[in-house]
């Protein structure tokens, strides 16, 4: 049977990119720290993926096994020297943690086989791929780089579905909403997956999602965190949230519209799209789940800054971003490590340093000034 290693057996891991190996009939190795979920996966050896609507249509994955990087580096070595695809939904910043031990598999095995490897991040990250083959090459002697060539092949993809915090009570079963996309960008001739669309250039679709999806989701949470309400769904019952996430998401369809000579007719209607995907109530996705890591989603090419700076460049409107960014900088839950680190950064040296810090945004730019602005609005 082909293999597939997959490097997080999280919900996403479990309930997206391991369910399509497993439906193109593939068996899916998961690589993760979790021992009692890759116990049970080597117990159980299925699990079921559950789809958040109306009917709850349920999915079967069999074909699966687990792995810990931890106290398995050998196997894992093993199992990427036999591999097709080696693929992640670990989370950005855990990249170049797992960049050696990829680096040990590929190393033993570019000198046993020329079959071709397929290496793909599946991560809410511009160029997932790009920082995780850096991480990788940073740990390979020139001779391995070289023969990497023509036996090892890096992919940028963009991937996206909303999967809540799960309520399963220690099953591996995930729920999931009907919704997916994974674009890849490649011009070579790949092995097929089920649901995988190929395309030339990804930039288009990475930004969309990226300043669609997260951005919106991003806005929702943060506006829905500072009006008292628990889940998306319903802070989107608030008609002057649903307004400013509309404004809001017009701005960035602004820019991508000009930037990528979007057809505008057709990006209005993937807005209206998104914006029904997060008013799904069967998701339960709760306000909080989705305003985690404040700190990372206000990075300089994350979900809020970026589209900000972008509007800026081409002289478009980035009012209503600022105020999200603001929002994002009201989030002081105190059970998320980044926002009481944050709060406490606020707290110490103000916004304008803040901002400089965390987005890399000058503390005189027009940006910066109209965040503070909204912020001082948003904190009446």
């Amino acid at each position: 049977m082909k293999q597939a290693v997959h490097f997080g057996a999280g919900n996403i891991g479990r309930g997206f990119i391991g369910a399509l190996f497993s439906e193109s009939a593939y068996h899916v190795t998961f690589v993760d720290i979790a021992e009692e979920i890759i116990n049970q996966l080597n117990e159980e050896k299925s699990y079921k993926v559950k789809l958040a609507a109306v009917n709850e249509e349920t999915t079967t994955v069999n074909n699966v096994s687990g792995l810990n990087n931890m106290t398995q580096p050998n196997e894992v070595i093993n199992k990427i020297t036999n591999a097709t695809y080696l693929t992640t939904a670990i989370g950005p910043t855990i990249l170049p943690r797992i960049a050696p031990l990829i680096a040990r598999g590929l190393s033993e095995r570019v000198y046993a086989t020329d079959e071709k490897l397929y290496v793909i991040a599946c991560e809410n990250q511009i160029g997932a791929t790009d920082i995780l083959k850096k991480h990788i090459l940073d740990n390979l002697d020139e001779d391995t780089k070289e023969r990497l060539e023509g036996r090892v092949y890096f992919f940028n993809s963009a991937v996206d579905r909303i999967v809540p915090i799960q309520d399963n009570q220690g099953s591996l079963d995930v729920l999931v909403e009907p919704y997916y996309e994974w674009v890849v960008e490649t011009k070579e001739s790949i092995p097929s997956i089920e649901g995988m669309k190929i395309v030339d250039d990804l930039a288009p679709f990475i930004e969309r999602k990226l300043f669609t999806v997260n951005t919106g989701h991003a806005i929702i949470a943060y506006l829905g965190y500072l009006g008292g309400k628990s889940t998306i769904d319903k802070t989107l019952e608030d008609e002057s949230i649903a307004d400013q996430v509309q404004k809001t998401l017009n701005e960035t369809g602004d820019y991508l519209i000009k930037q990528y000579h979007l057809d505008k007719k057709e990006h209005l209607k993937y807005i209206q799209k998104i914006i029904e995907r997060f008013k799904n109530p069967y998701l339960n996705d709760g306000v909080t789940r989705v305003a985690r890591a404040p700190i990372r989603k206000l990075g300089p090419e994350d979900r809020l800054v970026r589209p900000a700076i972008e509007a800026q460049k081409v002289g478009l409107s980035y009012t209503n971003l600022a105020k999200a960014i603001a929002a994002a900088l009201l989030f002081d839950y105190q059970e998320d490590e980044e926002a009481v680190k944050l709060q406490a950064m606020i707290k110490e040296n103000g916004i304008a340093n803040v901002l400089k810090e965390v987005s890399n945004l000058d503390e005189n730019s027009e940006i910066t000034q109209e965040v503070i602005r909204q912020y001082e609005l948003l904190k009446k």
